[in-house]
Formats: structure tokens, C-alpha cells, sequence
């Protein structure tokens, strides 16, 4: 699947010498990526908000979670949801996509995101009694609830010499 390409524009907060960052560049950001963070929001209306692991495949961020976890309770009322990542220094690139959760049922598809999960993390990327142990399997035997958050819109913040508010808008 082709990916789209969004609409860049520079944010009134950047400095006056700050250019807008490439899309190309936050993709390949979100795609190295080892930890996101993802917030959803409860039925009573409070935030939630909790680190993952994710994978930047076709245009979309999916991430996994277990059928009784609170972010699939939400996801379950509300599919709306930002999920970030990027560097706790003034430094770099900070990333934020906000789209709607989808899960993902199809099998080839889940046999891809279980590809792209591996290839990025490894196979068995932790000890045999390790949280993630074996995550490629059971999302491909669809023992996980797996989401696809293809982004409505994202923002990039630079950090350093320059500092930019990128937006990209996607149709």
C-alpha cells in the first residue's frame, strides 16, 4: 500500500530561522522508534496514558495489547488516540500522531505486523518468561488484540540549535 503524503506546515512557535521538518525524516524517526507512548481515554473521561512497543508499517502505527488491559477498554469506547515518542532531551526530534485506533483481524496482515514487530525487536526478544516472549506468534495466532492508528494529523518538535512545530495534515 502506498503511503499518503501530508500536507507540511511550519508552526507559529518555531524560531524565526527554523525550517519545517521533512516528512520523510518523522517517518523514518517513527519507524526506528523503540518505545512510543500511547493515550487513550476512559469511559469517565480521565486520561490514560502508557508506554509500548510499536511498529511503522504502510503508513500506520500498530501496537498490541492484551484483551483485558485498560487501553483496550478505551480503544473499545473511544478509537481516538495520540501515540508519541522521541527524546527526553532538548535535543532531536519529539513525534506525535493523532488518528483512530482500527483493529486489525485480517490474517495476512496480522502475519506482516508480526514480520515487522520481529524484524524490529528480534523473534524472542526477551527471556522465555519475558512479558513480550514469542509477541510475534501470538499476534499472528491472534492471541493479542492488535491495532492500526493510521495518523489524521502529527506534529514534529525540533529540539536544538533551531526549535520547529512541523504539522503534517493528512486527507
Amino acid at each position: 500500500m502506498a503511503e499518503r503524503e501530508p500536507v507540511t506546515e511550519l508552526g507559529a512557535f518555531s524560531s524565526d530561522d527554523a525550517v519545517a521538518t521533512e516528512w520523510a525524516q518523522a517517518r523514518a524517526d517513527l519507524r526506528n522508534a523503540e518505545l512510543y507512548w500511547l493515550s487513550t481515554v476512559r469511559p469517565d473521561g480521565r486520561p490514560h496514558v502508557t508506554p509500548l512497543l510499536g511498529v511503522w508499517l504502510d503508513g500506520a502505527l500498530y501496537f498490541c495489547t492484551g484483551t483485558a488491559e485498560r487501553k483496550a477498554a478505551n480503544l473499545a469506547q473511544n478509537p481516538h488516540c495520540v501515540l508519541t515518542t522521541g527524546r527526553n532531551i532538548l535535543d532531536g526530534l519529539d513525534l506525535v500522531v493523532e488518528g483512530a485506533a482500527a483493529g486489525v483481524s485480517d490474517e495476512a496482515e496480522l502475519r506482516q505486523v508480526a514480520d515487522t514487530f520481529e524484524s524490529k525487536y528480534g523473534p524472542r526478544f526477551t527471556a522465555p518468561e519475558g512479558t513480550w516472549f514469542g509477541l510475534g506468534d501470538s499476534i499472528r495466532g491472534g492471541d493479542v488484540l492488535v491495532y492500526r492508528v493510521a495518523p489524521s494529523t502529527a506534529f514534529g518538535f525540533g529540539k536544538g540549535e533551531h526549535f520547529s512545530q512541523t504539522r503534517w495534515r493528512f486527507s
